[in-house]
């Protein structure tokens, strides 16, 4: 078994799985804008790669791995920790260099070794449950070069611990960008992988990849266009492992079993050129980083959500009512992604996802259709739905029925804590 830091990223030379794939068209249109972020908090560790020409990585920030093991894909590189292959270039970003060379006699698992390259890590430095990672980029191009940002979970062997790539792209498709999870179940080749082209070449200009994290969720955006999106529903009834730290990878890779080999077309020196890399932190609701108890108000009717009935029954549909001061409106962001009240759940019926779906409360059994989040927007969001809570028909009145909709922005989906 692989440890987390030496897990392999293996690939098919062909995708395997076309039901896995998710494209942008099947969830965003182009330029359309995701319209229920996560809730996000203030940048907690970032690097902006500022130091001068010729200034080595920031060893309290990145460390590296070193060898050329082939690291599970049959890559070709040897990584070192020299500045030949990772360095500050003076302009603001870090430079990381695949070399057609080998200077020391480096040995790699299918001879002496062709080619160097650098792979920087976090795991001795930083790691984080849940937020936005994300980083300005411009890759290398070329037949067998495979730059990546991705993250390893830690505390287990790989693909227990879970890997998600925010940006992957092999140079023999130089338009697309992935975005993949892997984890038991759906290592490999059965990643559960989304992807976006564009109509120009990636390496020719920079763009940001980012991924927002958060419980029960994960989602991909290319240059702030969401592209794909996986939540447990995503798993075929495998185990989400989408729950505890991670940390941080920067490589760029140099053949593979996924990207194939270099051949007579690609030319070497190859660079990634890193502008910076980035990490905010989720909060549970509303820009408010602590679970806590309180009303939820609605914006269009000033009126908070609300349980009916003083002893509720098990399923009782959520109301508007006048806001006040009773349990029955003291809702609580637990730390799991529920929303509680009065000893029990807010939950779509019957786990449902379609419009329409009513929103009651129930006993709290850790189905993942259980977990919401009130966004930094007003959205309050089922997670498993990816739909807003919504009050039916926009009715302002008290007694006004809650239900799940597709997130419009209307004033009728809008939430604040008080």
């Amino acid at each position: 078994m692989f440890t987390a830091r030496t897990a392999p990223r293996l690939r098919p030379l062909v995708l395997a799985a076309v039901a896995l794939v998710t494209t942008a068209a099947a969830l965003a249109l182009p330029g359309q804008s995701d319209r229920a972020e996560a809730a996000i908090g203030p940048i907690t560790w970032q690097d902006e790669f500022n130091a001068a020409a010729g200034a080595p990585v920031d060893q309290s920030k990145w460390r590296f791995d070193i060898g050329g093991s082939g690291w599970g894909n049959n890559e070709r590189q040897y990584y070192t920790n020299s500045t030949s292959n990772a360095v500050h270039d003076g302009q603001g970003n870090l430079v990381i260099t695949a070399r057609r060379e080998n200077p020391a006699n480096y040995q790699c698992h299918y001879g002496r070794c062709e080619y160097t390259s650098a792979r920087l890590l976090t795991a001795a430095t930083f790691t984080q449950t849940y937020g936005r990672f994300e980083a300005r980029i411009k890759i290398p191009r070329g037949q067998g070069i495979w730059p990546a940002f991705w993250m390893l979970g830690t505390g287990g062997g790989w693909p227990d611990a879970g890997e998600i790539d925010v940006m992957e792209n092999i140079g023999r498709e130089p338009n697309t960008v992935y975005g993949t999870v892997h984890g038991p179940g759906y290592s490999g080749g059965g990643g559960i992988t989304g992807s976006r082209t564009l109509g120009s070449p990636l390496a020719d200009g920079f763009h940001d990849y980012r991924v927002d994290w958060e419980p029960n969720a994960i989602t991909w955006y290319l240059d702030g266009v969401q592209y794909h999106r996986v939540d447990p529903a995503r798993l075929g009834g495998n185990r989400w492992v989408f729950d505890h730290p991670f940390f941080m990878i920067l490589n760029v890779a140099v053949g593979g079993n996924w990207p194939g080999y270099p051949d007579g077309s690609t030319q070497f020196p190859q660079q990634m050129l890193v502008d910076y890399v980035r990490v905010s932190s989720y909060t549970s609701g509303g820009g408010d980083p602590a679970p806590g108890t309180s009303r939820i108000r609605g914006a269009q009717s000033g009126r908070c959500i609300d349980i009916p009935g003083a002893n509720p029954v098990e399923g009782a549909k959520l109301q508007i009512w006048d806001c006040n001061t009773t349990a029955a409106q003291a809702w609580t962001f637990a730390s799991d992604g529920t929303v509680r009240a009065m000893g029990k759940c807010m939950d779509p019926a019957w786990a449902g996802t379609a419009n329409g779906t009513e929103v009651n409360l129930v006993s709290c059994n850790g189905n993942p259709a259980q977990r919401f989040t009130l966004n930094g927007a007003g959205d309050l969001v089922n997670l498993s739905a990816n739909k807003c809570v919504d009050v039916r028909e926009a009715n302002p009145n008290n007694g006004g029925k809650l239900h799940l909709w597709d997130c419009i922005g209307a004033a009728n989906q809008k939430w604040s804590r008080i």
